[in-house]
């Protein structure tokens, strides 16, 4: 068994069992790599791949047993990489975040320009997803760092740490009824047709759990997981916009109105995490600590020691998180 092969077994399981397309992601030939899918198959006695004359179908039910172990052995295989770069060169390396349009376009920016800055000779990926899809990626290890409110919670294997509190704002045209209203309630917010974010996005489950406690059905007229593209439909008139505070700026919307809610819903965390057995290099610790000052590199290391998601709570119980 070579480490190879379990590479090969990996990306095509990753690549939709099309084999002419990791081949090209791998920069190598299509026939090498069904040569050594082969010969992996053939030393273990069981079919990873089903197939159909020369096409591959569906993983077997031993495939997936093995594609799971041959997961971890990459990762190892990419821990003990990382280890070594750290030592031979501590200012170099990669660093790659999955996470949703309203951390890329409103929270990181800073925190990105500045580490970049610092460590120009890191390579920063950043891949935008559903928090399901940013929960995965950092699951199996295709990602360093998941940044988002939502999902995270669903993967046992990862660590959570608790970045920043938020909440929302109700965006109306500078014209609109609710701008005169003096205490906004959440029977006035349902009275108006309403656009925001697809469900499992960037804290829709607190809105939604709102309105449920007070009885309301709120009449949810557009959903969109781009707060600029709910912006942009607030401003056809479509209805009013429910989105996190943070993506409303003055400057750059002087013709909306942000009406804060924070009175009418319960306020969201977002979280970074990371697989739990991740070596963590220097400038990681860093960027954690600049994205959310109180995750120091005792702290996170700290975090890393506990087994449960109760340990992680209890660990964390005592931060006052800072509001964005």
């Amino acid at each position: 068994m070579k480490l190879q092969q379990l590479r090969y077994i990996w990306e095509v399981a990753h690549h939709d069992l099309n084999v002419s397309a990791t081949a090209q992601s791998l920069y190598t030939s299509q026939p090498g790599i069904s040569k050594q899918i082969r010969l992996l198959e053939d030393e273990l006695g069981v079919e990873v791949f089903a197939r159909s004359g020369k096409h591959l179908t569906h993983v077997t039910p031993a495939g997936e047993a093995i594609l799971e172990a041959a997961g971890e052995v990459l990762r190892k295989v990419e821990s003990i990489k990382q280890v070594a770069q750290e030592y031979s060169n501590e200012r170099k390396g990669t660093l790659s975040i999955a996470t949703t349009h309203t951390q890329a376009r409103y929270a990181l920016p800073a925190t990105i320009s500045a580490f970049i800055e610092r460590y120009p000779d890191v390579a920063l990926h950043m891949h935008q997803g559903t928090p399901m899809q940013i929960s995965e990626m950092a699951a199996d290890g295709t990602v360093d760092f998941a940044i988002a409110t939502e999902a995270l919670e669903l993967f046992s294997d990862l660590i959570m740490m608790p970045c920043y509190r938020w909440n929302r704002c109700i965006l109306v045209p500078r014209d609109h009824p609710l701008t005169q209203v003096s205490t906004l309630s959440l029977e006035d917010v349902a009275a108006h047709p309403i656009v925001t974010y697809v469900f499992g996005f960037t804290g829709r489950s607190k809105l939604d759990e709102a309105f449920v406690e007070k009885g309301l059905t709120p009449r949810v007229v557009f959903t969109a997981a781009d707060a600029d593209v709910i912006k942009t439909y607030v401003r056809l008139g479509l209805g009013i916009g429910i989105v996190a505070a943070m993506a409303h700026d003055p400057e750059v919307d002087p013709d909306l109105i942000a009406l804060d809610a924070s009175h009418l819903f319960a306020s969201s965390v977002t979280r970074i995490g990371c697989r739990r057995g991740t070596f963590l290099r220097g400038y990681m610790y860093e960027f954690i600590e600049d994205f959310a000052p109180h995750l120091t590199h005792d702290l996170v290391q700290e975090a890393f020691q506990r087994h449960t998601k109760a340990e992680l709570e209890e660990l964390f119980s005592g931060l006052e998180l800072p509001v964005y």
